[in-house]
């Protein structure tokens, strides 16, 4: 439905329609969000960097440098080994998991289930920390326990590798897999499986011939949606690669930006290799999404999903989840819960239970940023996640409910910050509001822009969902009973968009309150948020004091997604 259509009377056309301002209010910030940090980061990348004796100039040595020597073809060979691996391997873990939980009779499959969101409710930071804690060589738990156990010297495990990174990332990030293949394998028409066994094929058989191959666009773009969100991952890299002088873009990025003078020129180069990369992964994704139909089982006709029967094997299964369960959760958040409550970190021992103490959470809770960093966490989460919600419904409008001419490029436009990684995201900002100074740089605002334009393509999914089940005759009959386009946008549209909204509005608050990578390059004495503690207490080593504020924030995180679950059944959002 157009704009002008809201217009039922000829008097009506001489009133103001404070509509168009509302639209072109939302479109000018969307792509200004959008396109202005993208440019600044191609133009910064050719320029040196400014000092207080030198002005930056026009140079093409950022790319000579960061493009005509061994270490950048190190770096993107790294990047490269870093991203299979952990895509690889979160899938593999993820869609296992998935085919037990959706396709077999594996028992107490529901609580699995439901297990499965806590591990997304922990940081990445923490959960790296608590490998940090299980797996270092010198203070890692299992690797003590096991060199006692075993009589050996060396330790089993070196978190501090490449393979080590591989299976941090990868673990914490296979519940997002187990989640997007389970949907997959849920809606699948299992006739095709059962006609398989019929004629003689095993339970490997089939899963591997006939249900993997069913969800071969599932599979591949689960697969660029993990190796996209690995490639542009900064907590892993940072914490286990950089003190072994292992690289990639992302730590580089980093490094370069606080060396001094700031190679900020430099850095921009390397993020512009790390954004082509990205942009390939997500243009292959949406390539894949538009051809999904090819593969489709579920039809007009009724199907009724039926598992297949491991007989004894199905306990075999469930021990497989409680195994997946405790690598997850119990021993990350355990190794945590642990350290929090010693004076200094120990390995577990009866000597060491005798020293149990409440100093750590004292020291957190007199922690002089910790008020103000909470206070500037839920601004931002609170704020970043509203304004999206509210913006992106009305493009989701212009999109899906009129015939504007180059309204899908409107789309397109909102929908690139998914291509930005976190660290890219960030120094593209910096970058720009360093060059044009309009009072934002060095205040949270600085970082409110960059939470809203890093979350914007979310916020545009979920309202997409429910706009498309929004029929054009109820904004049609409003408009015949003179209705401006505010007032039925207000009183029709944003009510029936509710359930998409209100499910947006709390992924986008759980997801900024762990915002790390964009934030790490923005903030500034007083602006520090919660990820930024903890990224403080980790460099100073304070790992009790740590431990105990990651304790605190995971609880506070578990109450938090709680109360969105009620939220979610009060406001009929259905899972």
């Amino acid at each position: 439905m157009s704009l002008a259509a809201t217009v039922a009377h000829p008097a009506d056309a001489r009133r103001f329609e404070w509509g168009w301002v509302v639209i072109a209010l939302c479109v000018a910030i969307t792509v200004y969000l959008a396109i202005v940090p993208l440019g600044f980061l191609v133009w910064q990348s050719f320029f040196t960097p400014q000092t207080a004796d030198e002005a930056a100039r026009f140079t093409l040595s950022n790319y000579t440098e960061a493009y005509g020597s061994s270490e950048t073809w190190r770096l993107f060979r790294n990047s490269v080994l870093f991203a299979i691996g952990t895509s690889s391997f979160s899938f593999l873990v993820g869609t296992g998991l998935a085919w037990m939980n959706e396709r077999t009779n594996t028992p107490f499959k529901t609580l699995f289930y439901a297990l499965s969101i806590i591990p997304l409710i922990i940081p990445s930071i923490l959960f790296t920390v608590a490998w940090i804690l299980l797996a270092s060589p010198k203070i890692g738990i299992l690797n003590l326990v096991l060199k006692n156990a075993l009589g050996i010297d060396d330790p089993l495990f070196d978190v501090y590798s490449l393979w080590g990174m591989i299976w941090v990332d990868g673990l914490h990030y296979s519940p997002m897999a187990f989640l997007l293949m389970s949907a997959a394998f849920r809606s699948m028409d299992p006739a095709l499986e059962e006609s398989a066994m019929m004629s003689g094929a095993n339970v490997l058989q089939v899963a591997w011939r006939v249900t993997l191959r069913l969800s071969w666009p599932a599979i591949f773009a689960t697969i660029l949606i993990l190796f996209v969100r690995a490639i542009e991952s900064f907590e892993v890299p940072a914490l286990l690669g950089l003190p072994v002088g292992i690289q990639v873009f992302t730590s580089s990025i980093y490094q370069a930006v606080h060396r001094y003078p700031s190679q900020v020129g430099l850095a921009s180069a390397y993020a512009v290799t790390l954004l082509a990369i990205t942009t390939v992964g997500v243009y292959f994704q949406s390539r894949l999404s538009s051809r999904g139909s090819r593969y489709a089982t579920m039809t007009g006709k009724g199907f009724r999903p039926r598992q297949i029967d491991l007989g004894a094997w199905r306990w075999f299964t469930a021990a497989l989840f409680i195994a997946y369960f405790l690598l997850i959760v119990v021993l990350p958040f355990s190794v945590l819960l642990w350290s929090s409550f010693q004076k200094f970190y120990a390995v577990p021992s009866w000597h060491a239970l005798q020293n149990l103490t409440l100093e750590p959470y004292r020291f957190i809770l007199t922690y002089p940023n910790l008020a103000s960093s909470v206070w500037n966490s839920l601004l931002l989460a609170f704020g970043s996640a509203t304004l999206i919600m509210l913006v992106t419904s009305v493009i989701c409008w212009i999109v899906v409910k009129t015939r504007m001419p180059g309204r899908w490029i409107l789309d397109n436009i909102a929908s690139l910050p998914m291509v930005f990684p976190g660290l890219v995201l960030g120094l593209a900002i910096m970058i720009f509001y360093l060059n044009f100074d309009i009072g934002i740089y060095g205040t949270i605002w600085i970082m409110f822009v960059a939470y809203i334009t890093r979350f914007m393509p979310y916020g545009l999914r979920y309202n997409t969902t429910s706009m498309l089940q929004i029929h054009k005759e109820l904004e049609e009959s409003a408009a015949m009973s003179g209705a401006s386009w505010f007032t039925t946008f207000r009183r029709i549209v944003l009510p029936l968009l509710k359930p998409g909204l209100v499910a947006g509005w709390i992924y986008i608050v759980i997801v900024s309150i762990r915002e790390l990578s964009s934030s790490i390059l923005l903030y500034s004495p007083g602006t520090e948020v919660v990820s930024i503690v903890i990224w403080e207490l980790w460099e100073n080593g304070q790992y009790v004091e740590l431990s105990a504020l990651g304790v605190l924030l995971i609880l506070a995180l578990f109450v938090l997604v709680l109360l969105a679950q009620w939220l979610g059944k009060k406001f009929g959002v259905k899972e």
